[in-house]
Formats: C-alpha cells, sequence, structure tokens
C-alpha cells in the first residue's frame, strides 16, 4: 500500500552546493596548473594552444560562478531569478559529476549527494511557481511499484492494471482519476522519454530512486521536475512504495 505520511530522510542542500563549489576550485586549480606550464619554456603553437584553453576554462569557470551564486541566492531569497536561470542549469549538470567525484575522494554517499541534488533542484523548481494545466502535468513513476508477482502488463498501458490494491499502481490511477493528470509508468529511460515525447509536458513530477531521479532531472531539463523518492522496504528495484502525501504535495504544486 501507499504510506500516508511525509516522513522521510532530508539531505542537507548545502551538501550538494559545497561539492559544486568545490568543484568549480578544481577546475581553477587546473587553470593554475596550465598558467604555470604556460610559463615554462614552450614553442610557439604550445603557448597559444595554451592561452586558448585558459581563456576558455576561466570564461567557463566566470559563467558558472553566477550560476552557483543564483542557486544560493534563490534558495536564500525563496525567489526565482530568471536570468540566471540557464546559468544555474548549466551549473548544475557541468558539475554533478565533479561534485560526485570529489564526493567519493571525501567518502561521502553517493545517494546522499544525489538527495541533496534532488532537494535543490526541488527548491529552485517550487521558487518559479509555475502552474500548469492537469493535462500538461505528467506524472512518472517506477515499474517496480507493481507488485512482482502480478500478472499484468502496465508499463505500455497503465489502465490495464486491474486495481487490486495490493500494490501502489491502484493509488496512482486513483490520483489520475481525480486530478486529472498523465501518468505513465516507465522500465527506465527509454520508456520515461517516450512518454515525456506523447505528453509533452509542462511539467513533471517524478517518483524514482535517487539514482534515477537524479539522471531524470537532467535529461528532462528546461522541462521543471519535482522529485519525489520511493521507498524501498524491500530492497532497490523491488515493490517499492511512495508517500501519497508528498506525491499530491508535488501534483499540487503545479496545478
Amino acid at each position: 500500500m501507499i504510506a500516508n505520511t511525509a516522513a522521510q530522510p532530508q539531505a542537507k542542500k548545502r551538501l550538494f552546493i559545497g561539492l559544486l563549489a568545490g568543484s568549480l576550485l578544481t577546475v581553477g586549480g587546473v587553470a593554475g596548473l596550465l598558467w604555470y606550464l604556460l610559463s615554462q619554456p614552450t614553442t610557439v603553437l604550445q603557448q597559444i594552444l595554451l592561452v586558448v584553453l585558459i581563456g576558455f576554462i576561466l570564461i567557463a569557470m566566470v559563467a558558472v560562478a553566477f550560476g552557483i551564486g543564483g542557486i544560493v541566492l534563490t534558495i536564500w531569497l525563496a525567489k526565482t531569478i530568471s536570468p540566471l536561470q540557464p546559468l544555474m542549469r548549466t551549473a548544475m549538470s557541468v558539475l554533478f559529476p565533479m561534485a560526485i567525484g570529489l564526493g567519493k575522494i571525501f567518502k561521502i554517499d553517493t545517494n546522499n549527494i544525489k538527495r541533496s541534488f534532488i532537494e535543490v533542484n526541488n527548491q529552485l523548481v517550487r521558487t518559479r511557481e509555475l502552474k500548469v494545466k492537469p493535462w500538461q502535468l505528467l506524472v512518472l513513476a517506477p515499474h517496480c511499484l507493481q507488485k512482482s508477482s502480478c500478472p499484468h502488463k502496465i508499463t505500455s498501458n497503465i489502465s490495464n492494471c486491474k486495481r487490486c490494491g495490493d500494490c501502489p499502481v491502484d493509488q496512482l490511477l486513483a490520483i489520475r482519476d481525480k486530478m486529472g493528470v498523465n501518468v505513465g509508468l516507465a522500465t527506465g529511460g527509454t520508456l520515461a522519454r517516450k512518454y515525456v515525447k506523447e505528453y509533452r509536458p509542462k511539467a513533471i513530477v517524478a517518483i524514482a530512486c535517487e539514482r534515477d531521479l537524479a539522471s531524470g532531472i537532467q535529461d528532462s531539463t528546461p522541462i521543471p521536475v519535482l522529485g519525489v523518492l520511493n521507498e524501498r522496504p524491500f530492497g532497490p528495484c523491488f515493490n517499492t512504495q511512495i508517500s501519497v502525501y508528498r506525491l499530491e504535495e508535488a501534483i499540487r504544486y503545479f496545478i
């Protein structure tokens, strides 16, 4: 059954933001190393190449620094800063792999970093105060919500569900019927992208684990996505659950 509580571990947004800043400093260190190499005796061609590379890195660093500053200001002011939106998205997508790598060096759990990323993303989306029609909203849910022993194929058409109530799919359909939103059950990124292409949503509420949510949020840019973490009482990808409270809260934010 779907849990009807709001209980869910919260990740600190400052973790991901701190790793973004650390990644930016690392890139700065690389630029400094290149500058040092430039000061060494080299051929003219090598110097030209290094100057071009350093110039590119510095321009990218300035853009990403504005993006990180925009993220911090948006969260602090609880108000979107529209001109910085592209730079904020760029900073999050470009530095995300570096932030994960930096976290591994400092032995920070990758799922904690991704939870922090999802929290930052959700906060940024909420500050936009975007409203859409129910039919313009897509709820994307993972196939592992379906009970493993269920014989019915519902990934191609969720309406094939017999609504026996043994898994959360029944409640998903109830929410779909009550709120008028679109619901897609995906087995992975390919099917999720198919639903996005089919429904052309203006906003998405996605339910998944940390890994799939983090990648899905980035794949869906610039469509705003509110991420809702699933619950895994039986382990990953097996008879997972969701909080109906958090799901409805995310849906009601958009409609």
